[in-house]
């Protein structure tokens, strides 16, 4: 079925029979003034080359484009359609960690690549290997909050992603166990469904309590695996200085990155490493899929094009239809008297 995009714009279809109508009036005058010069069957015999029928052609070719050119501005479409199916997959929920001290160096050069930046680039590759897992984003600091709900709608998460800056935490410092019980809240409650949670952070645990949490996580079925960002040298934190106005280094703490994965039954992966979606994806896959119901929306579809098609064509035609008598007519009178009663006699004489 169709709709439009913007149906009020319908209301200027009311200039179709406001043309019709002028052109209308436009031949009642043009007949009164013939008369004017005497027998308007006279006066038409002199002027042999003016068609009684083309101006009519033209503006039924006119009425018809500016009804289809109203129609593009309307904007028709089909109507999207939404279906559920059924997919199999596992449900993931990534713990992005959004301290100040992500903004560090992930190299121990201090004009390299932000660990934020490593960091979104890490995840949106990692979106682009899941097939028919849903995704879920919870980002922390001091506190934490949910991003964006578990969904199989990845474009979305992906947009999310750009957007992620520490200035979003209101409480800064790093509570990984906080993220974790988080996380851990943001599952589906469909049964038998099996669930990891992605934890992205340099490790900085200013809280503690984030090894307890990951064990806990795996009491419950949830793996936990960490990608660790930064290097263990450690890089300045830029714009951030300590009590004493010196500035403050930020080092990746893979000791107890490990020990997060370990107690999670997952995986640690450093994010520099050239093999780390690879061995995190691998560590997904033995996780076994679960069969779950999905919305699919099919986007409408436009459908002006046409409309705007047909506009041009009659409008090319219009431009070469001319008030002149077409010469290979010029003889032929349709709807004169002389036709009529020979078409009468002919009916007579059978």
């Amino acid at each position: 079925m169709f709709n439009f995009a913007y149906p009020l714009h319908l209301y200027l279809l009311a200039l179709v029979p406001v043309l019709i109508l002028l052109f209308l009036a436009a031949r009642a005058s043009r007949r009164a003034k013939l008369k004017r010069f005497g027998r308007p069957e006279i006066v038409e015999k002199m002027m042999p080359d003016a068609s009684r029928y083309t101006p009519a052609v033209r503006i039924a070719l006119q009425a018809i484009a500016i009804a289809a050119l109203v129609i593009v501005v309307a904007r028709p479409r089909t109507e999207g359609t939404v279906k559920t199916e059924t997919a199999a997959g596992i449900e993931i929920v990534v713990a992005f960690d959004l301290s100040n001290s992500m903004l560090a160096s992930s190299t121990d050069r201090a004009d390299g690549v932000s660990r934020l930046d490593r960091a979104k680039l890490l995840l949106e590759r990692l979106i682009d290997r899941l097939d028919n897992d849903k995704v879920g984003l919870v980002i922390f600091a001091g506190s934490s909050k949910v991003q964006l709900p578990v969904t199989s709608d990845f474009y979305t998460a992906k947009m999310y992603l750009n957007d992620l800056t520490p200035e979003m935490m209101g409480y800064q410092g790093t509570d990984i166990a906080a993220a974790i019980r988080m996380s851990m809240n943001c599952f589906s409650g469909v049964e038998d469904m099996h669930r990891a949670i992605i934890l992205i952070t340099d490790s900085e645990d200013h809280e503690g309590a984030a090894v307890e949490a990951a064990r806990l996580a795996a009491e419950n079925g949830i793996q936990v695996d960490v990608i660790g960002l930064g290097t263990p040298s450690g890089a300045l934190v830029p714009g951030i200085t300590d009590g004493n106005g010196q500035p403050v280094r930020s080092a990746l703490n893979e000791d107890l990155a490990r020990q997060i994965a370990e107690a999670g039954h997952g995986v640690y992966v450093n994010g520099a490493s050239s093999g780390a979606l690879s061995a995190l994806t691998d560590q997904l896959d033995t996780l076994a899929k679960s069969e779950f119901d999905t919305v699919v929306y099919s986007a409408a579809s436009e459908q002006f094009p046409t409309f705007a098609a047909i506009a041009l064509i009659f409008l090319i035609i219009d431009i070469f239809v001319v008030d002149r008598k077409i010469s290979w007519l010029r003889g032929i009178e349709f709807f004169n008297n002389r036709n009529r009663t020979a078409a009468a006699k002919a009916k007579k004489s059978k």
